[in-house]
Formats: C-alpha cells, sequence, structure tokens
C-alpha cells in the first residue's frame, strides 16, 4: 500500500505570540491582559499588564535571584538595559514602593540642581528681574518663577537664611572662608587695578582670587563652584620646566587685543555657577584651535592635566563638559551678536584694511541623513548637499565676520544683507568690495553704487575683445611685492547706458583676455587689477581653514525646523524644460538633415521645389510632427510654475542644521586665525621668509614646550629652541615685541613675560 508524501519534513515551528524566551530556564506568558513569569515551569510572579510596579519588580526579581541576566530581561520585557538597573537601584534604596511611581518626571521635584537654586535665591536678592535671572542661568522665566514659589521666596529673606548656615560649614577653612567674604562682597572699581587697558576689557569679574594654593589641587574652588559661589575658576598657574605646549601664551595678547574676551562677557555675561566658566571655556577653545585640536573628541588624544597647566587650572575640560558648554551658549541664541561685537573690535583695531573687503561664499558639503538643499561645490564641480557661508575679509586677507545663507542663496541674493552689515560696522566711510562672478548683476550694481560702496569684479557674459594695440606692460610695487600685467583701459556702459563703469582688461601670455570691472576711477590700473586678483587670498584662507581648523567640521548633528514656504525651483517644471529641450533638438538635428538634402540635391534630377517636397515628404512629415510637438511642450511647461514651496509633492520634515553652535565655532576659529595673522606681522621683519613659511614658524612656536616660572607680579614664559639658529632668533624678537604689551593673562593680576631658551 502507497503511503502519501508529506508536503513538509521540516514544519517551521515557532513559538505562539503570547509565549516569549527569557533563556532556556525562563519563560514570559501573556493572556488576558495577563503575564505570568514562569521559571522552570514555577510560576515566579504573576502580575496585571497594567501593574507597572509588578512588571518591574518581576524584573528585579529575574535578575536579583540570579535566573536571567539584565540584557535577557531587557529583551523579553521590551525596554532598554537601563531600564532594569535603574529599577534594580530603586528597589534597592526604597523597596517595592520605589517601583510604583509614575512615568516622567516626579511632580513637585525641582529640575534645578541644589546649586543652582541658591544662585536663584542669590541673584533675586541682589535685584536681578526674573528675564535676567533666566538668561544667566540658561532656563525659561516660568521655570524661575515656579523655583522662587517652591522656595517660598520673600524679598531680602533668602539670601540672608542660606548664607550664614554656609559659613558655619566652611569655618575649619580659612582659605575658603576668605574667598566667601570676597565673593559674595562686590568689589569696588577702585579695588581693582586699572593702569593696564587688559585687565579694565576683562571686566570686574575677570580677576579674581582663588581659595585653592596648590595649582594641582582645585578642590575648593569646585567646592565653591558647586555650592554656586563661583561663576569661573582663576587662574592658579604653578612653575615648572618643558611644560608641553605652553608656547601657545604667546598667543595671549593677540586674543586680548581682539576683544573676544569682553565681548563675550557683554554678550553672554555668565555660565552661571561653574569652575569652567565662560572665560575658561572660551580660552580653552581658541587655545584648541591654535593647537590645532580640530574637534572637542580631540580632547581625548591629549593629557588633561598637561593641557590644565598652560590653562591655569588642574585639568583643562574634556569632551562632555566643553560640549556642554556650547550647548549652554547655544541656546541663548546670541551668536550673531557676537560675531558683531568682534567684527566692531576689528575694525577699531586694523580700519585701515577696511578700504578693500571681500566677499565669497562657502560650502560646508553635508553627507547626513537629512535632505538639504543642494549646492554647487566649485572645489568639486558638483551639486551637493551643504550649507553656505558668506565670509568678508579684510584687504590682508584676514577674516572679519562670517553670514550663514538661508537655503544656500546665491551671492546675488547675499550681497545686500552683507552690505547692510559692512556699513553698521565701518559708518559712513566708502569701502569698496570685491567679489567673483557669483554676484554679477548690473541692476545689483546700480544698489550697490547708491548705498555708498564701490565695486570691483569679473565681467559676466559675451563682452567684444580688445585688439591688442590697446595693450600696455605695467610694473610697479605693491604692498612689497613687484607686479607687473598686460592691461587695457576703457570705459564701457551697461543696461543701456543707464550704468557705466570702467573695465581694466588683463592680457595673458597665450592671449586670454579677463575683464575686471570698477567704479573705481581714482585708482591707477595696476591697482584695479591687483586688488581683484588677490581675491585668491580668501580662497588661499577657505583652504587654509579647512585643513588647519576643520573648518567644515560639524560642531553639532541636530536639526531645526526650516520655512516650509520656503520657494525652491519646481521639479516639474524642470522635467518638462528637459523634455523640450529634447525636442528642440531633435527638430535641429531634422532639419539639418533636409538642409543637407537640399544643398546636395541636383537641379537635373529634381529641377523644381515642389518636386524635392515629394521625394523628402516623409522627413519633412517629420520635421512638421517635431514642430507640432515642440508647440504642446511650451504650452504645457508655461502651465507650469517654475517654483513652488518646498513642503509641495513631499511629506518629509522641512528642516535645516541648527545654526548656533556652528557659528560660534566659526567665530573662535576665526579669532584664532587672526591672532596667528597679527604673530605673523610683528615676525615678518624678522624672517626673511615670513611670506612662504611665516604660519608654519608660528604654528611651531605655539605647540614648542616652554618652561614656566611664576612670580608674585610675572607669569614667565620661556620658550624651548626650535629647530635652526635663525628660527629662532626670530622668535627671540617676537618676544622682545610682546614683552612691550604688558599683557595680564586674561583673569589675573600675572604679567607675561616672554623669552626664548639658549641653545647649548
Amino acid at each position: 500500500m502507497a503511503t502519501q508524501p508529506r508536503d513538509d519534513l521540516f514544519p517551521d515551528v515557532q513559538n505562539p505570540e503570547n509565549l516569549r524566551v527569557i533563556n532556556e530556564r525562563c519563560l514570559l506568558r501573556t493572556q488576558h491582559r495577563h503575564r505570568v513569569v514562569l521559571v522552570s515551569g514555577i510560576v515566579l510572579s504573576q502580575y496585571s499588564l497594567d501593574d507597572h510596579m509588578a512588571e518591574a519588580h518581576a524584573m528585579v526579581s529575574l535578575v536579583e535571584q540570579g535566573w536571567a541576566e539584565q540584557l535577557e530581561v531587557a529583551r523579553a520585557f521590551g525596554c532598554s538595559v537601563r531600564t532594569v538597573r535603574r529599577h534594580q537601584q530603586r528597589f534597592e534604596d526604597g523597596g517595592l514602593p520605589a517601583l510604583g511611581h509614575r512615568s516622567g518626571f516626579p511632580a513637585g521635584r525641582t529640575r534645578l540642581r541644589g546649586r543652582r537654586v541658591q544662585l536663584i535665591g542669590r541673584l533675586k536678592a541682589e535685584g536681578h528681574s526674573n528675564c535676567e535671572i533666566a538668561r544667566r542661568i540658561g532656563v525659561s522665566e516660568m521655570a524661575i518663577r515656579k523655583t522662587l514659589r517652591r522656595m517660598g521666596w520673600v524679598p531680602a529673606v533668602i539670601f540672608q537664611k542660606q548664607i550664614p548656615s554656609l559659613e558655619v560649614d566652611l569655618t575649619s577653612n580659612p582659605n575658603l572662608s576668605a574667598f566667601c567674604a570676597s565673593t559674595l562682597e562686590t568689589p569696588s572699581p577702585a579695588a581693582l587695578p586699572s593702569s593696564n587697558p587688559n585687565v579694565s576689557a576683562l571686566g570686574d569679574i575677570a580677576v579674581k582670587s582663588s581659595a585653592d594654593t596648590d595649582p594641582s589641587d582645585r578642590r575648593g574652588d569646585r567646592l565653591m563652584a558647586y555650592l554656586g559661589l563661583l561663576d569661573d575658576a582663576a587662574p592658579l598657574f604653578g612653575s615648572g620646566p618643558g611644560i608641553p605646549r605652553a608656547g601657545v601664551l604667546l598667543s595671549m595678547p593677540a586674543l586680548l587685543q581682539s576683544g573676544v574676551f569682553e565681548c563675550a562677557q557683554q554678550i553672554y555675561g555668565s555660565l552661571g555657577p561653574a569652575f569652567y566658566g565662560l572665560r575658561t571655556s572660551i580660552l580653552a577653545m581658541l587655545l584648541m584651535a591654535l593647537w590645532r585640536i580640530k574637534r572637542p573628541e580631540g580632547l581625548k588624544e591629549h593629557s588633561p592635566e598637561e593641557l590644565g597647566r598652560v590653562l591655569g587650572l588642574d585639568r583643562a575640560p574634556e569632551v562632555k563638559t566643553l560640549r556642554r558648554k556650547l550647548s549652554r551658549l547655544a541656546a541663548l541664541g546670541h551668536a550673531a551678536e557676537f560675531g558683531r561685537a568682534l567684527a566692531q573690535q576689528r575694525v577699531a583695531l586694523r580700519g585701515a584694511a577696511m578700504g578693500f573687503l571681500y566677499i565669497d561664499g562657502h560650502v560646508r558639503v553635508y553627507h547626513g541623513q537629512h535632505r538639504l538643499p543642494k549646492a554647487h561645490v566649485a572645489r568639486m564641480r558638483l551639486p551637493m548637499p551643504g550649507t553656505s557661508d558668506y565670509w568678508v575679509n579684510d584687504a590682508t586677507g584676514d577674516p572679519l565676520f562670517v553670514v550663514t545663507a538661508e537655503a544656500n542663496a546665491g551671492l546675488v541674493k547675499m550681497l545686500p544683507p552683507v552690505l547692510a552689515e559692512v556699513r553698521s560696522l565701518v559708518g559712513s566711510r566708502r569701502v569698496t568690495v570685491v567679489f567673483d562672478r557669483g554676484g554679477y548683476s548690473p541692476k545689483l550694481f546700480l544698489k550697490i553704487l547708491a548705498e555708498g560702496f564701490d565695486l570691483l569684479t569679473y565681467r559676466k557674459g559675451h563682452w567684444r575683445k580688445i585688439a591688442r594695440r590697446h595693450f600696455k606692460k605695467h610694473r610697479t610695487m605693491l604692498d612689497g611685492h613687484r607686479v607687473s600685467y598686460v592691461l587695457a583701459d576703457q570705459e564701457v556702459r551697461l543696461l543701456k547706458g543707464k550704468l557705466r563703469l570702467r573695465q581694466v582688461t588683463r592680457l595673458t601670455e597665450n592671449g586670454h583676455q579677463t575683464p575686471v570691472l570698477s567704479s573705481r576711477r581714482d585708482l591707477p590700473a595696476m591697482e584695479v587689477a591687483y586688488r581683484m586678483f588677490e581675491r585668491w587670498r580668501q580662497e588661499n584662507f577657505f583652504k587654509y581653514l579647512r585643513e588647519e581648523y576643520a573648518l567644515d567640521a560639524l560642531a553639532d548633528y541636530s536639526v531645526v525646523p526650516d520655512d516650509p514656504q520656503r520657494e525652491v525651483p519646481n521639479p516639474a517644471w524642470t522635467a518638462a524644460d528637459a523634455k523640450l529641450r529634447q525636442a528642440q533638438a531633435h527638430l535641429d538635428q531634422l532639419q539639418a538633415e533636409y538642409g543637407l538634402e537640399a544643398l546636395t540635391s541636383l537641379e537635373q534630377q529634381r529641377p523644381t521645389m515642389r518636386g524635392f517636397k515629394i521625394a523628402y515628404g516623409q522627413l519633412g512629415q517629420k520635421i512638421w510632427i517635431a514642430m507640432d510637438q515642440i508647440s504642446r511642450l511650451q504650452k504645457r511647461r508655461t502651465a507650469i510654475p517654475r517654483r513652488v514651496p518646498v513642503q509641495t509633492g513631499s511629506t518629509d520634515r522641512v528642516v535645516k542644521l541648527a545654526p548656533e553652535r556652528k557659528h560660534l565655532t566659526n567665530l573662535i576659529k576665526m579669532v584664532a586665525y587672526q591672532a596667528e595673522s597679527d604673530l605673523l606681522r610683528k615676525i615678518a621683519p624678522h624672517y626673511r621668509r615670513a611670506d612662504d613659511e611665516g604660519r608654519t614658524l608660528i604654528q611651531s612656536a605655539l605647540m614648542s614646550p616652554a618652561d614656566i616660572e611664576v612670580t608674585e607680579k610675572e607669569l614667565r614664559v620661556t620658550l624651548a629652541p626650535l629647530s635652526s639658529p635663525h628660527r629662532t632668533q626670530a622668535i627671540a624678537a617676537l618676544c622682545e615685541e610682546l614683552n612691550q604689551t604688558a599683557t595680564l593673562f586674561p583673569g589675573s593680576h600675572l604679567c607675561l613675560r616672554y623669552a626664548v631658551k639658549q641653545g647649548s
């Protein structure tokens, strides 16, 4: 008798939907909104799915009794390992009732730490408004009101009630008691030295004493910060030989001269109670840039103790700390004001270099998962997702300020707001703005001239070549360089004579002509060409910052909502236009073929046009069909709008990269680059190859080790000799110039004195 063949020798056996396997001994069975935990067939616990306390206790029991691991329990119950550990800690601290709290933040408990609550009481007792306290703490005004209400705040009472108890705890340490007294009393302006401009530039709170005496042990100051009585740790240096990277202290005069600490204090005020306060955080980020530590994550590769000795601290801030400080500053949203204040300081310091300003955009390419608008990346010759920043540099190529464009707007659109910012910085003086062909627009030129600016740019589009007889060779010295060009100078008219500009055309050896347009008729033709071609200084600046300062690195991976009604090119119009172009190309091909046949047709074969049309009737019919198709495609394209809101036809959320943190890091890198440039200008008279190797020499000096000696009034920095005698002599001459500035280290009364150790 034949047997029936089996359809499935190896059936797919699966667990029922109501059964979960924790491991080989433990199971979870769920039915009718109830769950049973089985261990080797024995019920360990049973509970309703709505009973979160019983479920947490079951998870704790499985782990505590050794039946399962944390990872196995988390996977079976559909939670994270951290949740299991949290249940264990709560059960250990408070027993079963501790597992029964509601989800979310516990009601009635303050979200602010105790030290911040004390600071709120102190600031309120001093008469500050809720808005001002919220700005300093970095929270909302509602949070301040709720905290004060929870504290039962009464004017002039809270502050007096909290501080005496603090004084009793600190009487065992006389240094801490004295520091508390000095901290709680507002110092008078007469008590601070004001003979040096670097002291007054930092404000009254910049110079404070420390509760510690050992530079390697700052527990006293950390305690004061924890108690809410310290906004920033005072620098406390210790003497020592060969401290790594201490040569970066050469940049202190230039950094202080930039006004970065004063501007930060005016714009941001304070970061609240902290050991690493505003001044320390800004200084750490500046020195990181000069040390070529390009991202906060790069701090992992360096010893915090070694970097801290240069900052005057026991330890430099680490990655999480620095990122937290950046986030707190970015949350205030004052990066644009900070950049404007820095630019005002730069204009006041180097106003002579503002006669010519170079404006150009730089695209930061984005490789993440979010959908961002595309921009043309010139160095890659490709359109790629990214964010466009527009930089303004002075006549020497140093950056002045940076603006982030909305949705990668072009230079023509961004020039008016950028020039409005320039006008607010330089006042009524006449400034020549230099930009490339991306900003070419004769209509825009009229607006630029009407705003009181002069312009200098390349000519774009079709123009008539100039005869060689009009060119003349010019030679001169500009900015210490011998320059030679073959130029032709003439007047041109644009917009049907409404706009008259000067055109200086350069002729190269291969016969190529480069026309330059300018409204400056008072300058020699050589200087017009020289200033235009010096625009490459800005390109070199972008390249240098990309390689040395990681200009394109993302400081923040978060995104913020963008305007969904922002108009973008319509993809439907682009597709219709592509079809129309393809049809026109096909028509051109047919017409060319038809014309070729007419040209080569012999009169003996077809003496009349009628005979030719009959012979090539099919080809003529194709031409008529193609023309009719082009007419229909033109009507279809006309009915489609060229630009539509970005949200049209897409369900994705419209976002853009969060701009604040990136803007802040750009400003920090800009100030560091300016300080490097200032040192380069000082060393140029003492180093023959400063144009070629000056920045390399400065970078070597900043990275070199140095001996630090601390006296009552001075901080003496003695650098190690460099690789060759002439480089060492140049740095020694730089030290002599820096000593003339009598610069005080920020936040202290110590005057910096520089020297170079004599080689053996």
